[in-house]
Protein backbone atom coordinates (compact mmCIF):
# COMPACT_ATOMS: atom_id res chain seq x y z
CA UNK A 1 0.00 0.00 0.00
CA UNK A 2 1.62 2.98 -0.96
CA UNK A 3 0.39 5.22 1.68
CA UNK A 4 2.98 8.78 0.60
CA UNK A 5 1.09 8.38 -2.85
CA UNK A 6 -2.45 8.01 -1.01
CA UNK A 7 -2.51 10.80 1.60
CA UNK A 8 -0.05 13.15 -1.04
CA UNK A 9 -2.85 13.08 -3.24
CA UNK A 10 -5.77 13.57 -0.87
CA UNK A 11 -3.58 16.76 0.31
CA UNK A 12 -3.31 18.52 -3.44
CA UNK A 13 -7.38 18.60 -2.32
CA UNK A 14 -6.65 20.95 0.12
CA UNK A 15 -5.67 23.69 -2.73
CA UNK A 16 -7.64 22.78 -5.77
CA UNK A 17 -9.31 25.03 -8.12
CA UNK A 18 -12.40 22.22 -7.82
CA UNK A 19 -12.16 22.30 -3.61
CA UNK A 20 -12.17 26.25 -4.27
CA UNK A 21 -15.19 26.08 -6.68
CA UNK A 22 -17.54 24.03 -4.81
CA UNK A 23 -16.58 26.25 -1.58
CA UNK A 24 -18.21 29.29 -3.11
CA UNK A 25 -20.87 27.51 -4.48
CA UNK A 26 -21.32 26.39 -1.07
CA UNK A 27 -21.16 29.94 0.30
CA UNK A 28 -23.74 31.14 -2.27
CA UNK A 29 -25.75 28.16 -0.28
CA UNK A 30 -25.14 29.36 2.69
CA UNK A 31 -26.55 33.24 2.31
CA UNK A 32 -29.29 31.23 0.86
CA UNK A 33 -30.80 28.81 3.23
CA UNK A 34 -28.31 29.15 6.44
CA UNK A 35 -28.78 33.16 6.63
CA UNK A 36 -32.30 33.88 4.99
CA UNK A 37 -34.00 30.21 5.21
CA UNK A 38 -34.61 29.73 1.52
CA UNK A 39 -34.16 26.45 0.37
CA UNK A 40 -32.61 26.31 -2.95
CA UNK A 41 -32.17 22.86 -4.90
CA UNK A 42 -30.69 24.39 -8.30
CA UNK A 43 -27.28 25.77 -7.17
CA UNK A 44 -25.90 23.89 -10.14
CA UNK A 45 -28.01 25.70 -12.52
CA UNK A 46 -26.26 28.69 -11.45
CA UNK A 47 -22.77 27.18 -12.07
CA UNK A 48 -24.00 25.71 -15.32
CA UNK A 49 -24.97 29.22 -16.51
CA UNK A 50 -21.44 30.66 -14.91
CA UNK A 51 -20.03 27.51 -16.92
CA UNK A 52 -21.52 28.08 -19.95
CA UNK A 53 -21.96 31.82 -20.42
CA UNK A 54 -17.94 32.38 -19.96
CA UNK A 55 -17.28 29.67 -22.36
CA UNK A 56 -19.73 31.05 -24.90
CA UNK A 57 -19.23 34.40 -24.33
CA UNK A 58 -14.88 33.64 -25.26
CA UNK A 59 -15.61 31.04 -27.75
CA UNK A 60 -18.87 32.18 -29.75
CA UNK A 61 -18.52 36.22 -29.32
CA UNK A 62 -15.12 36.44 -28.79
CA UNK A 63 -15.47 38.86 -25.71
CA UNK A 64 -12.68 38.85 -23.43
CA UNK A 65 -11.81 37.64 -20.08
CA UNK A 66 -14.19 40.20 -18.23
CA UNK A 67 -16.80 40.63 -20.80
CA UNK A 68 -17.05 37.32 -20.39
CA UNK A 69 -17.11 36.97 -16.64
CA UNK A 70 -20.08 39.79 -16.57
CA UNK A 71 -22.07 37.72 -19.17
CA UNK A 72 -22.24 34.65 -16.71
CA UNK A 73 -23.18 36.77 -13.91
CA UNK A 74 -25.80 39.04 -15.60
CA UNK A 75 -27.43 34.92 -17.02
CA UNK A 76 -27.38 33.97 -13.07
CA UNK A 77 -29.02 37.50 -12.06
CA UNK A 78 -31.86 36.50 -14.64
CA UNK A 79 -32.23 33.07 -13.72
CA UNK A 80 -32.76 34.24 -10.05
CA UNK A 81 -35.31 36.46 -10.75
CA UNK A 82 -37.19 33.67 -13.30
CA UNK A 83 -36.98 31.56 -10.13
CA UNK A 84 -37.84 33.98 -7.51
CA UNK A 85 -40.53 35.90 -9.19
CA UNK A 86 -43.32 33.14 -9.12
CA UNK A 87 -41.93 31.23 -5.89
CA UNK A 88 -40.24 33.46 -3.19
CA UNK A 89 -43.93 34.86 -1.72
CA UNK A 90 -45.22 31.03 -1.62
CA UNK A 91 -44.09 28.86 0.91
CA UNK A 92 -40.12 28.02 1.17
CA UNK A 93 -41.14 24.45 -0.31
CA UNK A 94 -42.60 25.87 -4.04
CA UNK A 95 -39.01 27.40 -4.31
CA UNK A 96 -37.09 24.12 -3.38
CA UNK A 97 -39.34 22.38 -6.19
CA UNK A 98 -39.10 25.15 -9.31
CA UNK A 99 -34.98 25.27 -8.30
CA UNK A 100 -33.99 21.66 -8.91
CA UNK A 101 -36.62 21.34 -12.13
CA UNK A 102 -34.94 24.48 -13.34
CA UNK A 103 -31.49 23.55 -12.93
CA UNK A 104 -32.30 20.00 -14.67
CA UNK A 105 -33.99 22.20 -17.44
CA UNK A 106 -31.00 24.48 -17.83
CA UNK A 107 -28.21 21.51 -18.23
CA UNK A 108 -30.80 19.44 -20.72
CA UNK A 109 -30.95 22.80 -22.87
CA UNK A 110 -27.50 22.85 -22.99
CA UNK A 111 -27.03 19.19 -23.65
CA UNK A 112 -29.83 19.22 -27.16
CA UNK A 113 -28.45 18.83 -30.10
CA UNK A 114 -30.63 22.00 -31.42
CA UNK A 115 -27.91 24.79 -30.08
CA UNK A 116 -24.91 21.77 -30.37
CA UNK A 117 -23.03 24.88 -32.52
CA UNK A 118 -22.76 27.06 -29.54
CA UNK A 119 -23.24 24.57 -26.57
CA UNK A 120 -21.40 21.46 -28.06
CA UNK A 121 -24.07 19.48 -26.73
CA UNK A 122 -23.81 16.40 -24.72
CA UNK A 123 -19.79 16.88 -25.98
CA UNK A 124 -19.40 20.15 -24.13
CA UNK A 125 -16.48 23.11 -24.96
CA UNK A 126 -13.07 23.31 -24.77
CA UNK A 127 -10.98 25.83 -26.11
CA UNK A 128 -11.81 29.09 -24.27
CA UNK A 129 -8.79 29.79 -21.49
CA UNK A 130 -6.38 31.59 -23.65
CA UNK A 131 -7.82 34.57 -22.49
CA UNK A 132 -7.71 33.69 -18.84
CA UNK A 133 -4.39 32.05 -19.32
CA UNK A 134 -2.61 35.27 -21.01
CA UNK A 135 -3.16 37.37 -17.75
CA UNK A 136 -1.17 34.98 -16.07
CA UNK A 137 1.96 36.76 -14.42
CA UNK A 138 3.41 33.71 -13.43
CA UNK A 139 6.07 31.99 -16.56
CA UNK A 140 7.92 29.19 -15.36
CA UNK A 141 8.86 26.37 -17.13
CA UNK A 142 7.80 22.68 -15.86
CA UNK A 143 6.43 22.39 -12.56
CA UNK A 144 7.00 24.56 -9.33
CA UNK A 145 6.13 24.31 -5.42
CA UNK A 146 7.15 21.97 -2.66
CA UNK A 147 6.02 18.64 -1.35
CA UNK A 148 2.88 17.21 -2.82
CA UNK A 149 1.91 20.83 -4.32
CA UNK A 150 4.07 20.32 -7.58
CA UNK A 151 1.87 22.44 -10.39
CA UNK A 152 2.46 24.21 -13.77
CA UNK A 153 2.14 27.84 -13.95
CA UNK A 154 -1.26 27.50 -15.55
CA UNK A 155 -2.37 25.51 -12.58
CA UNK A 156 -0.91 27.96 -9.90
CA UNK A 157 -3.15 30.53 -11.72
CA UNK A 158 -6.55 28.56 -11.18
CA UNK A 159 -5.51 28.20 -7.66
CA UNK A 160 -4.62 31.70 -7.35
CA UNK A 161 -7.52 33.59 -9.09
CA UNK A 162 -10.17 30.68 -7.53
CA UNK A 163 -8.97 30.69 -3.86
CA UNK A 164 -8.57 35.21 -3.86
CA UNK A 165 -12.36 35.10 -5.62
CA UNK A 166 -13.31 32.30 -2.21
CA UNK A 167 -11.40 35.03 -0.05
CA UNK A 168 -13.12 38.24 -1.68
CA UNK A 169 -16.57 36.66 -0.99
CA UNK A 170 -16.10 35.66 2.08
CA UNK A 171 -14.91 39.03 3.28
CA UNK A 172 -18.00 40.01 1.17
CA UNK A 173 -20.77 37.97 3.24
CA UNK A 174 -18.65 38.58 6.05
CA UNK A 175 -19.10 42.23 6.24
CA UNK A 176 -23.29 42.03 4.71
CA UNK A 177 -24.11 39.47 7.47
CA UNK A 178 -22.91 42.48 10.02
CA UNK A 179 -24.86 44.71 7.95
CA UNK A 180 -28.21 46.36 8.48
CA UNK A 181 -29.13 44.11 5.81
CA UNK A 182 -27.48 41.12 6.79
CA UNK A 183 -30.04 41.32 10.42
CA UNK A 184 -32.71 41.75 8.40
CA UNK A 185 -32.68 38.59 6.46
CA UNK A 186 -31.68 36.73 8.98
CA UNK A 187 -34.55 38.07 10.76
CA UNK A 188 -36.35 36.47 7.93
CA UNK A 189 -35.25 33.28 8.40
CA UNK A 190 -36.14 33.22 11.91
CA UNK A 191 -39.81 34.90 11.41
CA UNK A 192 -40.65 36.33 8.34
CA UNK A 193 -43.97 37.99 9.65
CA UNK A 194 -42.21 39.51 12.28
CA UNK A 195 -39.59 41.35 9.90
CA UNK A 196 -43.15 42.28 7.63
CA UNK A 197 -44.64 43.65 10.53
CA UNK A 198 -42.09 45.97 10.99
CA UNK A 199 -42.35 47.16 7.39
CA UNK A 200 -40.03 45.50 5.71
CA UNK A 201 -40.30 44.37 2.29
CA UNK A 202 -39.52 40.53 2.92
CA UNK A 203 -40.22 39.81 -0.93
CA UNK A 204 -37.56 42.25 -1.84
CA UNK A 205 -35.02 41.01 0.74
CA UNK A 206 -35.39 37.29 -0.09
CA UNK A 207 -34.87 38.43 -4.00
CA UNK A 208 -31.87 40.15 -3.34
CA UNK A 209 -30.41 37.13 -1.12
CA UNK A 210 -31.25 35.04 -4.15
CA UNK A 211 -29.60 36.53 -6.72
CA UNK A 212 -26.08 37.27 -3.94
CA UNK A 213 -26.32 33.67 -3.65
CA UNK A 214 -26.60 32.41 -7.51
CA UNK A 215 -23.74 34.75 -8.02
CA UNK A 216 -21.60 32.95 -6.26
CA UNK A 217 -22.35 29.94 -7.97
CA UNK A 218 -22.44 31.23 -11.46
CA UNK A 219 -18.43 32.10 -10.28
CA UNK A 220 -18.30 28.97 -9.04
CA UNK A 221 -19.05 27.69 -11.91
CA UNK A 222 -16.52 30.02 -14.01
CA UNK A 223 -13.70 28.65 -11.50
CA UNK A 224 -14.84 25.01 -11.57
CA UNK A 225 -14.26 25.19 -15.28
CA UNK A 226 -10.78 26.33 -15.78
CA UNK A 227 -8.93 23.16 -14.81
CA UNK A 228 -11.04 20.98 -17.48
CA UNK A 229 -13.75 21.43 -20.54
CA UNK A 230 -17.14 22.11 -19.80
CA UNK A 231 -19.26 18.71 -19.75
CA UNK A 232 -23.08 19.06 -19.19
CA UNK A 233 -23.09 15.92 -17.52
CA UNK A 234 -21.16 17.63 -14.53
CA UNK A 235 -23.62 19.85 -13.61
CA UNK A 236 -26.55 17.20 -12.47
CA UNK A 237 -28.97 17.41 -9.57
CA UNK A 238 -25.60 15.44 -7.69
CA UNK A 239 -23.70 18.35 -8.11
CA UNK A 240 -26.28 20.07 -5.75
CA UNK A 241 -26.59 17.54 -3.10
CA UNK A 242 -22.76 17.80 -3.46
CA UNK A 243 -22.57 21.42 -2.29
CA UNK A 244 -25.40 20.47 0.29
CA UNK A 245 -23.41 17.95 2.16
CA UNK A 246 -20.82 20.45 1.92
CA UNK A 247 -22.70 22.77 3.68
CA UNK A 248 -23.86 21.04 5.79
CA UNK A 249 -20.67 20.02 6.82
CA UNK A 250 -18.99 23.07 7.27
CA UNK A 251 -22.29 24.91 9.01
CA UNK A 252 -25.02 26.53 7.47
CA UNK A 253 -24.91 29.84 9.19
CA UNK A 254 -21.47 30.63 9.10
CA UNK A 255 -19.04 32.02 7.24
CA UNK A 256 -15.89 30.01 6.69
CA UNK A 257 -17.81 26.87 7.45
CA UNK A 258 -18.42 26.02 3.55
CA UNK A 259 -14.85 26.58 3.02
CA UNK A 260 -14.14 24.59 5.74
CA UNK A 261 -16.94 21.69 4.78
CA UNK A 262 -15.29 21.78 0.98
CA UNK A 263 -11.91 21.07 1.91
CA UNK A 264 -13.33 18.39 4.36
CA UNK A 265 -15.50 16.57 1.79
CA UNK A 266 -12.89 16.90 -1.46
CA UNK A 267 -9.93 15.79 1.05
CA UNK A 268 -11.50 12.42 2.09
CA UNK A 269 -13.15 11.61 -1.01
CA UNK A 270 -9.51 11.69 -2.80
CA UNK A 271 -8.48 9.85 0.33
CA UNK A 272 -10.93 7.15 0.19
CA UNK A 273 -10.74 7.05 -3.61
CA UNK A 274 -6.97 5.89 -3.51
CA UNK A 275 -7.23 3.83 -0.55
CA UNK A 276 -9.87 1.82 -2.11
CA UNK A 277 -8.32 1.40 -5.29
CA UNK A 278 -5.34 -0.12 -3.92
CA UNK A 279 -7.06 -2.68 -1.29
CA UNK A 280 -9.01 -3.71 -4.49
CA UNK A 281 -5.93 -4.05 -5.80
CA UNK A 282 -4.12 -5.52 -3.14
CA UNK A 283 -6.95 -8.18 -2.82
CA UNK A 284 -8.33 -6.67 0.27
CA UNK A 285 -11.51 -6.40 -1.12
CA UNK A 286 -13.71 -8.51 -3.16
CA UNK A 287 -15.14 -5.83 -5.34
CA UNK A 288 -14.53 -4.47 -8.70
CA UNK A 289 -12.83 -1.29 -9.53
CA UNK A 290 -16.57 0.53 -10.63
CA UNK A 291 -18.25 -0.83 -7.10
CA UNK A 292 -15.11 0.85 -5.60
CA UNK A 293 -15.60 4.14 -7.00
CA UNK A 294 -18.73 4.25 -5.73
CA UNK A 295 -17.72 2.63 -2.29
CA UNK A 296 -16.14 6.05 -1.53
CA UNK A 297 -19.46 8.23 -1.69
CA UNK A 298 -20.67 5.58 0.76
CA UNK A 299 -17.32 6.01 2.72
CA UNK A 300 -18.01 9.50 2.64
CA UNK A 301 -21.36 9.46 3.37
CA UNK A 302 -21.36 7.45 6.46
CA UNK A 303 -18.81 9.99 7.68
CA UNK A 304 -21.41 12.94 7.09
CA UNK A 305 -24.30 10.95 8.73
CA UNK A 306 -22.00 10.24 11.93
CA UNK A 307 -21.28 14.19 11.92
CA UNK A 308 -24.94 15.15 11.49
CA UNK A 309 -25.74 12.83 14.34
CA UNK A 310 -23.53 13.91 16.76
CA UNK A 311 -22.84 17.40 15.99
CA UNK A 312 -25.73 18.72 13.49
CA UNK A 313 -24.90 22.12 13.75
CA UNK A 314 -21.13 21.00 11.60
CA UNK A 315 -17.83 21.84 12.32
CA UNK A 316 -17.77 26.04 12.73
CA UNK A 317 -22.02 25.82 13.46
CA UNK A 318 -23.79 26.22 16.39
CA UNK A 319 -26.84 25.29 17.60
CA UNK A 320 -28.28 28.64 18.53
CA UNK A 321 -27.73 29.67 14.43
CA UNK A 322 -29.08 26.42 13.22
CA UNK A 323 -32.27 26.48 15.63
CA UNK A 324 -34.38 27.46 12.55
CA UNK A 325 -33.98 24.35 11.04
CA UNK A 326 -35.71 22.32 14.05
Amino acid sequence: MDWGSIFGNAAVELISPTTAAYALAALGLAVHFGYTGLLNFGQAGFMALGAYGYAISVLTFGFPVWGAVLVGIGASVVFALVLGIPTLRLRADYLAIVTIAAAEIVRLLFTTNTFVAVTGSANGLSEYKAGFRALNPLSFEGKAGFGPWMFSANDWWNIIVGWSVVALAVLFTWLLMRSPWGRVIKGIREDEDAVRALGKNVYSYKMQSLIIGGVFGTLAGMIFIMPRAVIPSAYATSLTFFIWAILLLGGAATILGPVLGSIVFWVLLSFFSGFIARAVEAGWFPISEVQAGQLRFILVGVAIMLLVIFRPQGLLGNKKEMSFVK
